[in-house]
């Protein structure tokens, strides 16, 4: 992820920062939240899964967690963040019995999430290093377990426009839905599904009734590579993820 430090300062005012990068969509940073929780709930019922063990990876200050452990009906969330001053301002503000959040430095991945949902983190972490992220979260992931890929859509002028606003976003290394497909695809994790939202803003929020039609066309702001790991394992050999 983006230097540790850099995160660090923007900690107490990233909210803020973010809603006013955000205002040209004449939304808020939480419609968006809602919204993409809502459309991965939506998909999980397709699918049939209710996970009960939920990670929000580069979760930063915490606001998306509790919407994750309400909206998927989860039994615990931890999310976890790079930036330690991120954890603390999470901490305070929206750990329960139920989330918890710890540094990437001291998280220890055991294997038994049922769900990794990750937001525009892979933008912040350099190319060579994205392998080795996927494998964190792959060691997070029980057999079979689910991984929520979210990323800007930079096909999409608004996208640029505002990431353009936003100070911790102006160096950020964006990727293609072309290209997390194949990144997911290269630590043999099987995509179900790559969908396409936020087309319409404020200004057209009556069209947005019709955005689960067109999520397949590649120009919606932000886009989501839904994956699933391997059942198995088999050495020397790729692996097929098989529903749970």
């Amino acid at each position: 992820m983006k230097n540790n430090a850099e995160f660090d300062c923007y900690a107490e005012s990233y909210d803020r920062t973010l809603n006013e990068g955000l205002a040209v969509s004449g939304e808020s940073r939480q419609y968006f939240a809602e919204a993409r929780v809502k459309w991965l709930a939506d998909c999980l019922l397709r699918l049939r899964s209710a996970p009960s063990i939920v990670i929000d990876y580069g979760c930063g200050t915490g606001s998306t967690s509790p919407l994750l452990l309400k909206s998927l009906t989860a039994k615990k969330v931890i999310g976890i963040d790079a930036s330690v001053r991120s954890i603390e301002v999470a901490r305070r503000e929206f750990a329960s019995e139920r989330v918890q959040f710890s540094s990437l430095q001291e998280f220890e991945p055991e294997g038994d999430a049922d769900l990794v949902y990750c937001n525009g983190v892979f933008h912040h972490i350099p190319p060579e290093d994205r392998s080795s992220a996927l494998q964190f979260v792959d060691r997070t992931l029980r057999p079979g377990g689910l991984f929520s890929l979210w990323e800007n859509n930079p096909w999409n002028p608004g996208t640029q426009y505002v990431m353009a606003r936003l100070p911790f976003d102006r160096d950020a290394i964006k990727l293609s839905a072309v290209e997390s497909r194949r990144l997911v695809q290269s630590e043999r994790l099987s995509v179900l599904r790559t969908d396409f939202v936020f087309f319409f803003p404020r200004f057209f929020k009556i069209l947005r009734p019709f955005e689960k039609f067109i999520s397949g066309l590649p120009f919606g702001a932000q886009y989501q590579i839904l994956c699933r790991k391997p059942m198995r394992s088999f050495t020397g050999s790729s692996a097929e993820g098989r529903p749970s």
